[in-house]
């Protein structure tokens, strides 16, 4: 691993969660990020020193990231907003990871803990601006926080972690309480924050209706799909809800994910699809730390030894009440779980978690655009659709308009709620009449909406590589290529939507296979 040059680092230091668990930078190993008012100061005022790489792309998309900080940490100040850097700043889970021997990942994990005490006090100091539906959504978070200290810490760290947690939960549980009962960035707050994330300008008026046209495409997709099944005279969130209620068993949930991955890797292999075939993906139950996931990807990331990436697929405590654990299993039906395979492992994270372990630069190792990232695994779902997986069961196909349903849907929330257009409960109405999830889950979604308000980068990144690919075509003619196209993405890392025309330009160095 190379020493980060230091204008990346200061963006790094912004980050530090972040670039520790996707880019596997652990020389931020048993660390916390100052999130208190003067850290921050102190971390935006290092940015921006120092020479840009020589690389115009590079140097470009460095300076995205620190305006990003910039509009995060200055102008929106979420730190004080939002629990939501406080927890990652906290957590532990990281250290479950088996990127390094485990004796060298308990450790790291100890000096940590014993840092909560300080990185409770630094966020007390900053959440001042904590709204109550924010401290609402995140209070199950911030509590569960307790449940990934060691049990074979030191007796006075573990003692003097878990009174911090307690002070920090006190916080979180009085703003709930008698918090702002406005969650609202504002429709120009919200702007400047996606603007600021991807390097490119953002309408909210034209995105609300590109958002409103692509659900309008994929229901016709739905019921297209649900037509090829048999069901042409029922209405097809109808059928989906009834298809969702056929998934395996508690102990069959691991069993079919490993299945479902071994058929995503093997296609994506077949079509050759991505740039990169290498690396072993696992599928198991994740650690305990992180049982609060259904499904997600661990990968080997691009800053560490190589070694195994992980799928993590987490069936229900059965201890649950029983409608809890249905609820549960439905994620991973039958219908649904293939799509989620596709996005999670081949051609989505996991493909393009082995394309950053090859990116020329540390800039384009480290610093990653979730919009892009998150987009491409939820374009590659699609893109399976169109090169023919599992053509024998139109349930795929199913699956994958009703993943991308509600990823639109958090679009149409995200802008709905923080342009003031929509309360979150007209939020979970939406939910309830555009995908197939309804009552307490409609509302959960609707809610992630306050704390989360770029969770609508899923369908905005597909919708931007979609874009590209269309021009690609056109700029290459005969020579385009699936391939092609992908790769010279993948140079680029993660990069930010607004720079996804690099991949458009040939340049010295840059892989370019035949198409």
């Amino acid at each position: 691993m190379t020493e980060l040059d230091g204008r990346l680092r200061a963006v790094c230091d912004l980050n530090v969660s972040g670039v520790r668990e996707m880019a596997g930078r652990h020389e931020y190993d048993g660390l916390i990020q100052d999130l208190s008012p003067a850290g921050v100061r102190a971390g935006l005022a290092a940015l921006g020193q120092g020479p840009l790489p020589e690389d115009p792309y590079d140097a470009a998309h460095l300076q995205i990231f620190e305006q990003a900080a910039r509009v995060q940490f200055a102008e929106l100040e979420l730190h004080r907003r939002s629990p939501m850097e406080h927890v990652g700043n906290l957590d532990l889970a990281t250290y479950d990871r088996e990127y390094a021997p485990e004796a060298e990942r308990n450790a790291a994990k100890q000096a940590h803990l014993a840092r909560w005490p300080e990185a409770v006090d630094n966020a007390i100091a900053s959440l001042d601006l904590l709204s109550a539906p924010v401290a609402t959504a995140l209070l199950g978070a911030v509590r569960g926080l307790a449940a990934g200290v060691p049990r074979d810490a030191k007796e006075s760290v573990r003692e003097a972690a878990f009174r911090a947690h307690a002070r920090l939960v006190e916080h979180v549980e009085k703003a709930a309480r008698s918090g702002d009962p406005d969650a609202s960035l504002g429709a120009e707050g919200l702007a400047r924050l996606m603007s600021a994330a991807e390097g490119l300008p953002v309408d909210l008026g034209r995105l609300a209706e590109r958002s409103d046209a692509e659900r309008d495409r994929l229901m016709d997709r739905l019921t297209e799909s649900c037509a090829a099944l048999g069901f042409a005279d029922r209405k097809p969130l109808e059928v989906a809800r009834e298809l969702v209620r056929q998934h395996p068993g508690p102990e069959g949930v691991i069993e079919a994910a490993t299945i479902g991955t071994e058929r995503a890797i093997d296609f994506t292999r077949e079509r050759d699809l991505v740039p990169y075939h290498d690396g072993e993906c696992l599928v198991g139950i994740a650690p305990e730390s992180r049982r609060w996931g259904m499904a997600m990807m661990s990968w080997s990331a691009p800053g560490e030894p190589d070694g195994p990436s992980w799928y993590h697929v987490t069936p229900p405590d059965l201890s649950w009440p029983p409608g809890d654990v249905e609820e549960w299993l439905e994620v991973f039906s039958e219908t649904t779980l293939p799509a989620i395979n596709v996005h999670e492992v081949a051609p989505g994270h996991f493909s393009h978690g082995r394309a950053l372990r090859h990116a020329p630069s540390d800039v384009r190792r480290t610093l990653m655009s979730l919009s892009f990232a998150e987009g491409w695994a939820h374009y590659a779902e699609e893109l399976c659709v169109e090169e023919g997986f599992a053509p024998e069961d139109p349930r795929f196909e199913i699956g994958v308009w009703l993943e991308a349903l509600i990823r639109v849907t958090r679009l149409a929330c995200a802008i709905g709620v923080h342009s003031g257009a929509m309360t979150v409960e007209e939020g979970a109405r939406r939910f309830a009449a555009d995908t197939h999830i309804v009552g307490p889950a409609a509302l959960s979604e609707a809610a992630r909406a306050t704390f989360d308000p770029t969770y609508g980068r899923y369908t905005w990144g597909k919708l931007e590589i979609l874009d590209l690919r269309d021009r690609a075509r056109t700029a290459w003619g005969s020579d385009f290529g699936l391939k092609r196209f992908h790769t010279a993405m993948f140079d680029l890392g993660s990069p930010p939507l607004g720079l996804l025309d690099h991949a458009l330009q040939p340049r010295p160095g840059d892989r370019r296979p035949a198409p």
